[in-house]
């Protein structure tokens, strides 16, 4: 089980408090709310991305708050999917297997023939040597996906990955990414606004407002 006890941080003149707060070890959990609510920023803040003025998170016995950002070993698709429009699918893919290698510490014997098993299961076999800033932005969620998961993340974090997508691929997604999820069991925290997210996935809903849990 995973447990923020504490996460606090001041942006100004607005504020994330979160106490408390239970994440389940297996499916998916949805930190749902409307924009402006805080969702991106609790993200952010759980990745590592801004710095948090407290964070005390413990996954698995360990205090996730407490290590550096690359050992925390938490995978991330964002909205925009981030990648490197001068790199290859592929080579996008492999920059990431590098940095769990170097900044993670895993062994290439175990993280490169991870490569070949996502392009494979994602079906990017066709799309390798394509320069990523000419994928569709279907193509671009499944290399964002399979360079999310090529670290060994002990958990994935989906930062509104479908919204960007027109309703047809959205469903598609939304069903390869449950099915991959469901094949590796690794745990999600899934950033939406969208109620059809939170259905397909059957997800544990968790609201924010203004920066602070409403349920949990």
């Amino acid at each position: 089980m995973s447990l923020v006890k504490t996460l606090r941080h001041s942006y100004g003149d607005f504020q994330i408090d979160i106490g408390d707060w239970t994440i389940a070890d297996q499916g998916v959990t949805a930190l749902w709310g409307p924009s402006g609510s805080g969702k991106s920023s609790v993200l952010r803040l759980m990745l590592g991305i801004d710095e948090a003025d407290t964070l005390s998170w413990q996954m698995d016995g360990v205090e996730i708050g407490k290590l550096a950002v690359p050992e925390r070993r938490l995978g991330v698709v964002f909205q925009n999917h981030e990648l490197f429009g001068h790199m290859t699918a592929r080579e996008n893919i492999e920059f990431a297997a590098e940095a769990a290698i170097h900044g993670r510490g895993l062994e290439r014997t175990v993280v490169w023939p991870k490569i070949e098993r996502f392009v494979d299961r994602l079906g990017l076999s066709a799309l390798q040597k394509r320069s990523a800033g000419l994928l569709s932005g279907g193509e671009r969620q499944r290399v964002a996906l399979a360079r999310a998961l090529v670290g060994s993340p002990r958990m994935l974090f989906l930062d509104e990955p479908f919204s960007a997508l027109d309703a047809d691929n959205r469903k598609e997604a939304r069903s390869l990414v449950r099915s991959v999820l469901e094949e590796l069991g690794i745990p999600a925290l899934l950033v939406t606004h969208d109620q059809e997210d939170i259905g397909a996935f059957e997800a544990n809903v968790c609201r924010i407002e203004n920066g602070r849990l409403i349920t949990r």
